[in-house]
């Protein structure tokens, strides 16, 4: 029996579906936003859909993952790459927040995978009761996603217009106002899972050296 070809699971498709919409908004982010937030927003709400069919086909791999993960990382980089030159005058704050978001993202998911659960010398955040509502309430991950990803949209939005008048001020910047401080938790967040991951990933190495000294006296 030939062995299953997981680059056409159903989820791993709806997952190519949402970066060609990503490369299509990249590509009109400069010029056309209705356009390009469509396919931003469409490519984003597929995150959902590809999980669902992963769980209801049984077609979940890590391919799909890895692909879900740098979809969502390269789609708000991109994003904030386009503020640099909407607000050159914060242009060192989204390189900073870029920076956080894909370091912290990479060694967090990199240590993970290189730990397991062999030691119980490794720090483990859920152990504090905010950090375990963090990483086990969905409702909590998504809110916390949701407005990061919206603050950044609506600070796009408003290069090109305020949006609909809301007692006096306009939709986007509202928005923008609103869910400032999620983006900054959410920064906080990710700089203190990167920390955690750094010590963990100093575990290891103790761990091997330690492993290697025991082989070599033997």
């Amino acid at each position: 029996m030939e062995g299953e070809n997981i680059f056409l699971f159903v989820p791993n498709i709806i997952g190519y579906a949402r970066v060609i919409l990503a490369l299509i908004s990249f590509y009109f982010m400069p010029t056309n936003y209705v356009l390009a937030s469509w396919c931003y927003v469409t490519s984003a709400l597929l995150d959902a859909f590809d999980g669902h069919a992963a769980r209801m086909y049984n077609q979940s791999t890590k391919f799909g993952a890895m692909l879900d993960q740098l979809t969502d990382r390269c789609g708000t980089m991109c994003l904030m790459v386009t503020l640099c030159l909407f607000y050159p005058q914060y242009t060192f704050l989204f390189q900073l927040s870029m920076t956080i978001d894909i370091a912290c993202h990479w060694i967090h998911l990199h240590t993970t995978l290189m730990q397991g659960k062999t030691s119980h010398k490794f720090v483990d955040l859920s152990g504090n009761p905010i950090m375990r509502i963090y990483y086990t309430s969905r409702t909590v991950l998504f809110c916390m996603c949701a407005g990061n990803e919206l603050f950044y949209a609506s600070l796009y939005l408003l290069h090109f217009t305020p949006g609909p008048i809301v007692a006096g001020v306009g939709l986007f910047k509202l928005l923008s106002v609103v869910t400032f401080p999620v983006a900054v938790v959410k920064a906080l967040i990710a700089l203190l899972q990167g920390y955690i991951a750094c010590i963990n990933l100093g575990t290891i190495d103790v761990n091997e050296r330690e492993e290697a000294r025991k082989v070599k006296a033997n």
